[in-house]
C-alpha cells in the first residue's frame, strides 16, 4: 500500500477517494470465505488498488496476500461508492471507499491465514454467518445474495 502512504504525506488525513476490490469466494458448498481481520470483524478478502492495477487484478492480489489462495474467473456483482462508504479510520486517516465487489468459485492453492491482516479465515454458510461482520460487508453479501449473479 504505498501508493496511499505516499498520498498522504502530501494530503494527511484529509478524504482521499480509494477504489479497491473485494472477493465473495464460495466454496462447493455455497460456503463463503471470510477473514476474521486484525483491525477489528469479520470482512470479505480483498484491499485497495495500486498504481497500474486493474480491479480484477487487486481483487487476485488481496486474495492472495490475505489467503493464499489462487482466484481464476471473476463475476463482477456490484460496485459500492458514496457517503455510505465515508470511513474514518483510527489514526484519523479520511476516506471514501469505491469498491468493486467480484464472486468466484474458481479457487485453487492451500488455504493460510496472513497474520498481519488476519485472525482467521473460515467458510460460513450465508445463513449463518458470523456476530461482528461489519454493516459494508453485510450490504456487499447481501447484494451478491439479491442479485442472482452466478459464480
Amino acid at each position: 500500500m504505498n501508493y496511499v502512504k505516499d498520498l498522504r504525506k502530501l494530503v494527511g488525513t484529509r478524504p482521499l477517494i480509494l477504489p479497491g476490490s473485494v472477493v465473495i469466494i464460495l466454496n462447493e458448498y455455497n460456503e463463503i470465505l471470510l477473514q476474521n481481520r486484525t483491525d477489528g470483524g469479520w470482512g470479505l478478502p480483498g484491499g485497495l488498488m495500486e498504481l497500474g492495477e486493474s480491479l480484477e487484478e487487486t481483487a487476485r492480489r488481496e486474495v492472495k496476500e490475505e489467503t493464499g489462495l489462487d482466484i481464476g474467473e471473476l463475476t463482477l456483482v456490484n460496485i459500492f461508492s458514496g457517503h455510505d462508504y465515508y470511513f474514518k479510520v483510527s489514526n484519523g486517516d479520511e476516506l471514501y471507499s469505491v469498491t468493486a465487489v467480484y464472486v468466484t468459485n474458481d479457487v485453487s492453492g492451500k488455504m493460510e491465514v496472513d497474520e498481519n491482516e488476519s485472525v482467521a479465515v473460515q467458510y460460513f454458510k450465508l445463513n449463518e454467518l458470523p456476530d461482528g461482520l461489519t454493516d459494508e460487508y453485510k450490504r456487499y453479501i447481501m447484494s451478491y445474495i439479491k442479485s442472482g449473479v452466478k459464480a
